[in-house]
């Protein structure tokens, strides 16, 4: 609500007030809204210091190293939730009585099933294929099969469209791996978990049965719990941006996927097992840490660091434990692993780390994690982005809610004044 004002004066002594305007928590926001009437626009690259939008779902304070999904801490979700129940939160806005939650699950599950058409389309594909590639592709051919019946300005086309994406995208994620192994899909099985059934498809073989290990399961939920939402990021914009125009939320969610392949952005957890294996042993870790403070030198270590926290990522101490938890179950030895559990050690006691907040963060535990499990580092940014879908949905769904308007933003123009054209050809 805007209870203050703020004054923006010119240097031709013209004034302008604007409403200051303070969420539930949170820095205030100047609202600029009224500055184009007045021929003028912000200048903010990246907008890192611009609201694009007002939301209800996450909140995030960085000095703080604080995640909120409408209002609950990230910790104690990923403690005492599963990712359905996260995944309700986020779409409703509050935690579901036992009889909505079993509802809502059996919903997701009984459609967890693609069109059979869908997998020929991965034949289309190479088999070298980044399966974020085919993920993009696959997710976003999805938009042929559900369009004629739904209009996103109706509140139940746009819920049924959510149950469609939550449930089918860890499908499409398994089969993307599959087929990039040549081995036959393996169809999901309603009588699983969520995260249950995504490692048996994943795992499975028509040869032998695959029995999940609960450790591992639970391991796997809580990383998606972790990575359902995160504000508005760079996918996340995307997806609201796509979204802006009316489009198909399968084409919507590609976008966001087709963002969060980047390196700086979903690919971070996959940037960070590379750097491992670059280090490849304990005995030249502090080559790499020299390195690694040099400013002259380009090495930097992935998985160190976050642009949002300036304190302890809240997601990386839940992460923590839980990689622990699966290396002992595992008892795995592997020279990745030693090295990573060293950085780990480093980074939490060398005094460099410490004074500039370079602590582990959630890609680099989840990539440690995810190597322990036997998943490629391939198919990281893919369980990213099927983690994501459902935050993805949720910011999709309340833009459409709250009414909005295409996005279009400002550029500050640096190019040729307008002039005169001449051919440079040469014409009889």
């Amino acid at each position: 609500m805007a209870d203050k004002k703020a004054t923006l004066s010119l240097e031709d002594g013209t004034s302008i007030e604007l409403d200051v305007l303070s969420g539930t928590l949170g820095q205030d926001e100047v609202d600029i809204r009224s500055l184009g009437s007045k021929g003028l626009f912000t200048f903010d690259p990246g907008f890192t210091s611009t609201a694009s939008c007002e939301s209800k779902i996450t909140y995030i304070d960085g000095d703080e190293g604080v995640l909120l999904h409408r209002g609950f801490p990230i910790d104690q979700l990923a403690e005492h939730s599963t990712f359905l129940e996260v995944s309700y939160i986020l779409l409703y806005g509050e935690a579901p009585t036992k009889e909505e939650y079993e509802n809502f699950k059996q919903i997701v599950t009984r459609h967890t099933m693609i069109h059979e058409q869908i997998t020929r389309l991965f034949h289309g594909f190479r088999r070298d294929s980044h399966p974020m590639a085919v993920l993009c592709g696959v997710t976003g051919a999805l938009a042929a099969f559900y369009h004629d019946s739904l209009d996103v300005n109706i509140e139940r086309h746009r819920e049924i469209a959510a149950y469609r994406l939550l449930s089918k995208m860890p499908t499409v994620a398994a089969m993307c791996y599959k087929y990039s192994l040549g081995q036959p899909f393996v169809y999901p099985r309603n009588d699983l978990s969520y995260a249950g059934n995504f490692l048996h498809m994943m795992f499975s073989t028509p040869c032998e049965e695959y029995v999940v290990n609960p450790i591992l399961e639970r391991a796997m939920d809580r990383i998606l719990i972790l990575h359902a939402d995160h504000e508005q990021n760079a996918s996340t914009s995307t997806v609201r941006t796509a979204g802006s125009s009316g489009a198909n939320p399968f084409a919507c969610i590609a976008a966001g996927i087709a963002s969060l392949w980047g390196p700086a952005h979903g690919g971070a957890n996959e940037a960070c097992l590379k750097m491992l294996e670059e280090i490849s042993s304990v005995e030249h870790i502090p080559e790499f840490i020299r390195r690694a403070k040099d400013k002259n030198d380009a090495f930097r270590l992935m998985g160190f660091g976050h642009r949002v926290y300036k304190n302890y990522d809240p997601r990386a101490t839940v992460m923590r434990d839980t990689c622990h938890e699966v290396l002992k179950e595992l008892g795995m030895k592997d020279d990745l692993l030693e090295v990573a559990m060293e950085l780990e050690h480093i980074a939490l006691n060398d005094p460099y780390f410490i004074e500039k907040k370079l602590y582990p963060n959630v890609d680099f535990y989840s990539g440690i994690i995810l190597k322990a499990m036997g998943i490629p580092s391939t198919m990281f940014t893919v369980i990213f982005a099927m983690a994501r879908t459902v935050g993805w949905i949720a910011h999709w769904n309340e833009m459409h809610a709250d009414g909005i308007k295409i996005a279009r933003p400002r550029q500050l123009y640096t190019g040729y004044d307008k002039r005169d054209f001449t051919s440079k050809l040469d014409r009889e």
